[in-house]
């Protein structure tokens, strides 16, 4: 019997069983070492939706990656109960690729995206690469984890011609910059806020002509602002957060260009990363649920969505070499404190404690169901129907 039968099982006989422990005045416990509860609305709505979490990561620890392998053969059978019992029906994987040269970049991404095209190959069990609205559309309930190619810098594209060779090999996402400035723009941490050059302004046109979503969630502000301009098709920041709670860091989106982004029709996915939701403790659930209700007021809720920008488990679960390597990785700018993960929200069955939470706000089924994935689906097929 899967975790889902079980649990319906376990719903269709609450009332039989209104003293166990797993059932308390309409809320269910759900999971084995977890006193945590949720309600039937929350279950029935994690489970009946589409979830999309617009930057998802397989894994970010090493220990498991060496488990794996390169092609996810390690993969066991408890691991892909993992994938499915999270309820999160595609993970867009991209990662900060890039390379000392344009030539160099190119082949990293090349590499990478073989890397996943090879595991979506090896394990068709597991894995589907969505390519299209059609994908997304037919992933919910099929058993298997959609794979959504993206990269998180667009060093790799030399020349527009290189945007069609990466649409045809499946990369369907790319993000402009980096932290860093590129031929295309700058990024968020750079010491001067330029915009997209005329290179860039040719690459985006490219990619609004073979359908590939535009993403500046790393983008400098001019290069945010000058992408919401000169790109015919809605922009996306997959993974942000909102500078008006966060006063001051780089890797949140003014006001301003939350507002240009709703009118493109793109969408903004709430990361949970600690330092980005909160400049000070403690940071919890209910500071990250703060970022919804601001893009939600300022712009609407159907312009929102989830980037948790983690994989399952959490940057704060890798091994202490890797952690303290990836900290040091970036500028002070960042302002990493002792924790990067925000507790409640850095398991593999947060979108529960996600769902519970806008519950509790106040939103509506419909505006659920948006949030978890509907938006991101909506703008997704879209930008891939290209022009």
């Amino acid at each position: 019997m899967s975790r889902r039968d079980a649990v319906r099982v376990g719903l269709g006989a609450a009332g039989a069983l209104a003293g166990a422990p797993f059932f308390n005045a309409g809320r269910f416990r759900l999971f084995a070492g977890t006193t945590q509860e949720y309600t039937r609305r929350c279950i029935d709505l994690v489970e009946g939706s589409l979830i999309i979490d617009m930057l998802g990561l397989t894994t970010i620890n090493s220990e498991t990656i060496a488990r794996w392998g390169v092609d996810y053969s390690g993969l066991s059978a408890a691991d892909a109960d993992e994938f499915r019992e999270s309820e999160i029906d595609v993970f867009h994987i991209a990662t900060g690729v890039g390379g000392r040269t344009q030539d160099e970049a190119y082949h990293n991404c090349l590499s990478f995206v073989a890397s996943y095209n090879a595991i979506v190959a090896n394990r068709p069990d597991m894995f589907v690469r969505i390519d299209s609205a059609a994908d997304l559309a037919s992933v919910h309930g099929s058993g298997r984890t959609g794979i959504l190619i993206g990269i998180q810098n667009s060093s790799h594209f030399r020349s527009a011609e290189d945007v069609e060779t990466f649409h045809s090999l499946g990369q369907r996402v790319s993000q402009l910059t980096y932290n860093s400035r590129n031929l295309i723009g700058n990024g968020a941490t750079e010491r001067v806020d330029g915009g997209i050059s005329d290179f860039g302004v040719g690459i985006v046109e490219a990619m609004n002509r073979v359908g590939m979503a535009v993403d500046v969630s790393h983008s400098g502000d001019q290069t945010t602002l000058d992408a919401c301009e000169v790109s015919s098709a809605p922009v996306l920041y997959t993974h942000s957060n909102a500078r008006a709670l966060n006063p001051g860091h780089p890797r949140c989106k003014t006001d301003e260009a939350i507002l240009r982004m709703a009118e493109t029709g793109g969408v903004m996915g709430i990361t949970g990363v600690r330092n980005f939701v909160s400049d000070r403790e403690p940071t919890t659930i209910e500071q990250y649920l703060d970022h919804f209700d601001h893009v939600r007021d300022l712009i609407g809720v159907e312009h929102l969505g989830i980037g948790s920008d983690i994989d399952l488990h959490g940057y704060d679960d890798m091994p202490a070499d890797q952690y303290e390597a990836l900290k040091a990785n970036y500028k002070g700018s960042y302002a990493f404190r002792d924790k990067i993960d925000i507790d409640e929200i850095a398991h593999p069955k947060r979108m529960f404690d996600v769902t519970d939470g806008l519950i509790r706000r106040g939103y509506t089924d419909d505006h659920i169901r948006g949030i978890l994935g509907g938006n991101f689906q909506r703008v997704l097929g879209r930008i891939w129907a290209g022009m």
